[in-house]
Order: structure tokens, then C-alpha cells, then sequence
């Protein structure tokens, strides 16, 4: 269950008649009325025992029930959490905006964001944002993604970060150091490589081959690790056949040839992504900062921030963002539990206890991470990483049949020989 559900948050739904859906049903476009939260009550909003409602993807579940559960518990205010299959989500929320029936507050794939600001499904923010006295310490990631005309329109709701894990065990056996992961990719692919010698079932590594938005959260960051960029900063051209790219491509076509791969990376779709390293049959990969806890189960897990090809760190900063919706009649009671959820008592007493990251910077080392040094790793590692910004981004790299699938399957599987016009198929769809 836990594999199958990390996978759909990596494939970010991948619907893309569903989001053409969401688009259509939003009307509007750019010129969407946006339309500001009320300052009612002032920085904290108004909590006088009205009944919110509060959707969020079946991905994120745990962590919107121990929210809600905390808030509702705390405040005359209550929350109704309403938790919908991943897959049906985009559909859910086009279907709602077109007859006006958006709930007070919805969450949102942090990639689809952008597109659903401009479409005018969130009201604007910023006067409620400016209030903050830690409004510089949020990730930064999550608000660029919900800007539009220079206006806030989202928070972070929950982080989930990408970094290096390994199985210590297998590094001990294998002669490596069980507390020392890779620090390049050059690292990355001899350690693997080692931990395959053992045999017996065990394997190097293991990625999604098959999965646009595995590749996505992975291979992205090894690219920021290097200095480099994946997409010009309008979010309408690829940068991805760049040196840094390439090198990405080249190390993992190594480690398939030389078969350091455990079989069936080719196929995967993400359905099965993580479960080969939480079964401690593989060695070292990327992997999901908010499936630490559930490696760790059978798993003894070291963690680093992920390398780019001669060293460096970062990540993606993916998860999902929160906003009031267009439709509500409430936004001043919905304001109040958007700004307790940037408090310490949700970020550190909620979701650190949790094992999760921490949106804000300055909570970041707390008596939850401090327990666990390799918590410290993941929340410090958030500051270096990005949240790449495209109105296209599902077209471009989620949906099943993307041109930046088309381009890593050939890169790593095939010849290289399509690698160029998949890229310029990239930039097509993202210049639109």
C-alpha cells in the first residue's frame, strides 16, 4: 500500500485529459478574477467555531489527519477533512471549480500549483501573508509556485524532499563505509556497483525507468547540484541536454549495462518504485525524505543530500501546497488555520513529531530532529533544493507519454539518438 501510494505522488496523477478538464472547468485563464482574503480578525484570522472544509490527495493522508486532528482540538474552529484517491483528484477539483463548489481550503500537487493559480482557483494571500513575522523562514519553493501577478496565493502544506538513502547493512558487507553515502555520482555508481557484487539477490540500485516523475524528483536535484538548471527561469524552455543532464543520463546508463540495476527498472511506473529498497534487496538510490520512517522498519537507513556528477547538494522540495479556494464564504476562518499551520506548535509539535520536514527554516533543527541526525540532513538539505515552476510542467514530464520520458528512456535505455528532439518537444510544450 505504501509503495503504491509514494508512486502516485511521484507520477503527480499523470491524468492529463484530467487536467485538461481542471483547465477547461476553471474558465477564465489569466484574467481569472483574484480575488483577496479578508483581513478580518487580523494576523491570525477569525476563529469563532465555523465549520471548515478541507480537501486534500489520499497521498498525504497521515499528515492532514494528525493536522486537522491538532488544529480541531485547539480551536473553536473545525476542520472537515475530505481525503480523495490520488487519481481522481485533478478531476474532483476541475469538476468543482466549474459549478463553483470548491471547499474553503484545498491542497495541491506543488507542480500543479502555477497552472491552478492562474486559472483563479485560490484567492490572493499576500495581505495576510505580509503579516508573518517568518514569512521570509517558509520554503521559498512552495510560495514561488503559488505567485501569480506578484501576489501569494498558497503554503506549504507538506514537504517531501528526495534524498540519498542506503542500506548500511549492505554497505558493511560489501566493505563500504555503512555511515559514508555517496557524495558525486561518480560515488554513487561505484558504490552501487560493489553492493551488486554480493549477489544472492541483492542489487545496486533500482529507479523508475518508466515513471516521468520519478525521474523528475531524482534527477532533477543532481542537476541543481552541479550549479546547473533545469529550465529557464520562465519555465518555458528545457535546459536538459546541458553537460550536467548528460551526465546524469550517462551514470545510469552505466549502471544498466553493467547490471547493477535490479531487474525491471525498464518497466516501472512507479508502482512499485520503493519497495525493492524497503525489502533490503538493493543497495543505494534517491528515495522519498517522507518514506525515512517506513525504510527504517526493516531497513538500517543512511541519509544524504543528493550529489551532482563532481559533488555538491540539493533536492526537490515536491509535496503539496495549500490555499483558500475561490469559492469560499469563509477565508477569514480559513486564514486562521492556514496561519497556525506555520506555527511552531504545527510544524515541530505535528509534523517534526511526525518525522516530516519542517516548511520553515528556522524550525528546521528541533527536539524531534535533533533526536536523529539524519532528520537534521533532510531539513537542512530543503534550503539548498528547488521547486521547478511550470505552467506545462504535467504535459511536459508526468503525464505517461511525456517528451522528457521519451528522452531519459532513450538516453539511458536506447542509443541517445531521439534525445535532442525529445528536448525540443520539451521546449514546444512548455513554450506554449
Amino acid at each position: 500500500m505504501i509503495k503504491i501510494r509514494k508512486a502516485a505522488v511521484l507520477r503527480a496523477v499523470a491524468l492529463t485529459a484530467a487536467l485538461a478538464l481542471g483547465t477547461t472547468a476553471c474558465g477564465g485563464g489569466s484574467g481569472a478574477e483574484d480575488s483577496a482574503v479578508s483581513t478580518d480578525g487580523g494576523a491570525e484570522g477569525v476563529d469563532d467555531g465555523t465549520e471548515l472544509t478541507l480537501w486534500t490527495r489520499a497521498p498525504l493522508e497521515k499528515q492532514a489527519k494528525l493536522l486537522v486532528a491538532a488544529y480541531n482540538e485547539s480551536h473553536e474552529n473545525q476542520v472537515k477533512l475530505t481525503v480523495v484517491p490520488n487519481d481522481d483528484y485533478v478531476a474532483k477539483v476541475g469538476a468543482a471549480a466549474g459549478s463553483n463548489g470548491l471547499p474553503d481550503l484545498f491542497a495541491a500537487d506543488i507542480v500543479y500549483v502555477p497552472n491552478w493559480v492562474e486559472q483563479g482557483l485560490f484567492k490572493d494571500i499576500s495581505p495576510r501573508f505580509d503579516q508573518l513575522d517568518f514569512k521570509d523562514e517558509i520554503n521559498q519553493g512552495h510560495v514561488e509556485a503559488g505567485m501569480g501577478d506578484d501576489k501569494e496565493h498558497v503554503l506549504p502544506f507538506v514537504l517531501d524532499l528526495s534524498v540519498m538513502m542506503w542500506n548500511k547493512d549492505l554497505y558493511e558487507k560489501a566493505g563500504l563505509d555503512p555511515e559514508t553515502g555517496p557524495a558525486s555520482l561518480a560515488d554513487f555508481a561505484e558504490q552501487a556497483k560493489k553492493v551488486d557484487a554480493l549477489g544472492g539477490g541483492v542489487n545496486g540500485t533500482y529507479f523508475g525507468g518508466n515513471c516521468g516523475g520519478c525521474e523528475v524528483f531524482t534527477w532533477f536535484p543532481m542537476v541543481w547540484a552541479a550549479g546547473d538548471e533545469v529550465l529557464a527561469e520562465d519555465g518555458t524552455k528545457s535546459e536538459l541536454t546541458g553537460d550536467s543532464a548528460k551526465a546524469v543520463y550517462s551514470t545510469y546508463k552505466d549502471l544498466v549495462d553493467s547490471e547493477a540495476v535490479a531487474p525491471g527498472a525498464k518497466d516501472e511506473t512507479g508502482a512499485t518504485w520503493v519497495g525493492p529498497f524497503q525489502e533490503g534487496k538493493v543497495g543505494v538510490m534517491p528515495y522519498p525524505a517522507t518514506l525515512l520512517a517506513t525504510a527504517d522498519q526493516s531497513v538500517d537507513v543512511g541519509v544524504a543530500p543528493i550529489p551532482g556528477p563532481d559533488g555538491g547538494e540539493s533536492t526537490f522540495v515536491g509535496g503539496d501546497g495549500v490555499g483558500v479556494s475561490k469559492d469560499s464564504k469563509n477565508d477569514a476562518q480559513a486564514w486562521n488555520f492556514m496561519s497556525w499551520l506555520m506555527s511552531e506548535d504545527a510544524q515541530v509539535g505535528v509534523l517534526a513529531k511526525n518525522g516530516d520536514v519542517t516548511a520553515r527554516a528556522d524550525l528546521a533543527s528541533n527536539e524531534f530532529s535533533e533526536k536523529d541526525p539524519r532528520l537534521v540532513t533532510i531539513n537542512e538539505v530543503a534550503g539548498k533544493g528547488k521547486t521547478p515552476i511550470a505552467r506545462n510542467f504535467q504535459e511536459a514530464f508526468n503525464a505517461p507519454n511525456s517528451p522528457w520520458l521519451t528522452l531519459t528512456r532513450d538516453a539511458v535505455f536506447g542509443d541517445g539518438s531521439k534525445v535532442d528532439a525529445a528536448n525540443e518537444d520539451l521546449d514546444s510544450i512548455l513554450g506554449q
